[in-house]
């Protein structure tokens, strides 16, 4: 079965609008938890503008506290904020993401080949405090040798072009390309997440071309259906669609 990650940031968006603590992070964590999602998803920006550092300690709480088994997932640029951050933390897994702290969210994957001196010394900290490392990449299957060959256990397949275009042409070929780097990135030893504009429609088409997808991060998606559906069933018809 493939694990589904919820993302919280856009909860925490939410209750960010008001200066009032609901919806409460900790509480929407519970209630995926739950349900049966196998693990929570942050991406802690400077500005705060979603989840805040106080929530990245609270979480942390719940999660050791209440749900041993659990994914802790933090994801960001590595800063060397970030880094002490998730230091402080000892996540299960650190998802670094090539953001510039002004975008509304994650677009593209690292060029790593020309990041080397970001992440190869972000990759030795991780490392040495035994969190598991995963990188954010496009589709393409040059990437993956790539981050194997500086220490990423992991890679996170950027999805955003195929949601976008889903049910089109465009969309298929993205689709292949996604299918293609999975190939690569199992080929070269490592383990394959994915995440960004996966939704209920196109998810079920993406899990049978790629079957051996160990992780999948969703945040907006599951908590627009959560609108309609409530969030407990929103991540049970996810995890229909993962084989749960």
């Amino acid at each position: 079965m493939t694990h589904l990650s919820v993302n919280l940031n856009a909860v925490a968006q939410l209750r960010n609008r008001r200066d009032l603590p609901w919806p409460s992070v900790t509480g929407i964590a519970r209630v995926v938890l739950d349900a049966g999602a196998s693990g929570i998803t942050i991406h802690p920006r400077p500005d705060e503008r979603h989840i805040r550092r106080t929530d990245v300690f609270e979480l942390a709480e719940v999660l050791r506290a209440e749900y041993p088994e659990a994914e802790y997932n933090i994801e960001g640029y590595p800063s060397p904020e970030f880094l002490a951050l998730v230091e402080e933390i000892a996540p299960d897994q650190v998802t670094f993401v090539p953001d510039d702290p002004r975008q509304n969210t994650s677009d593209h994957g690292w060029n790593i080949a020309g990041s080397h001196n970001i992440l190869v010394p972000a990759m030795t900290r991780m490392k040495a405090a035994g969190i598991r490392i995963s990188l954010f990449v496009d589709e393409d299957p040059l990437a993956p040798a790539l981050a194997k060959a500086i220490g990423a256990d992991r890679v996170e397949l950027y999805t955003g072009p195929y949601g976008g275009s889903y049910g089109t042409p465009e969309g298929d070929e993205h689709l292949r390309l996604l299918a293609v780097t999975a190939g690569a990135a199992h080929a070269a030893g490592l383990v394959v997440n994915a995440g960004h504009d996966l939704t209920l429609e196109n998810l079920p088409v993406f899990m049978q071309v790629m079957p051996d997808i160990a992780e999948v991060s969703i945040g907006h998606g599951i908590t627009a259906d959560a609108l309609l559906l409530g969030f407990a069933e929103a991540v049970r018809q996810y995890r229909a669609v993962l084989g749960g």
